[in-house]
């Protein structure tokens, strides 16, 4: 198990001590970094797959409204 040291504001300190009284604390805080990683990596592939289709767009054949109104339509009930 490893050990870290953050700095944060006293008003966060109390906050969290007086919320999570009688808790354990350390459990909670790795809870919350393993959320926060993978937060993260989730907002990564988003913007990765954004990137993708967006690049792909360039590829595609431009498309009127018309064509575009009739691809939506098609299949439709």
């Amino acid at each position: 198990m490893a050990t870290v040291n953050f700095s944060v504001p006293e008003e966060v300190k109390e906050a969290f001590n007086k919320t999570f009284a009688g808790k354990n604390k350390s459990a909670i805080i790795a809870r919350l970094m393993r959320e926060a990683v993978e937060q993260t990596m989730r907002q990564q592939q988003r913007e990765e797959a954004f990137r993708l289709l967006t690049a792909h767009r360039k590829l595609r054949p431009p498309m009127t409204d018309e064509e575009a109104r009739e691809a939506r339509m098609l299949g439709r009930p």
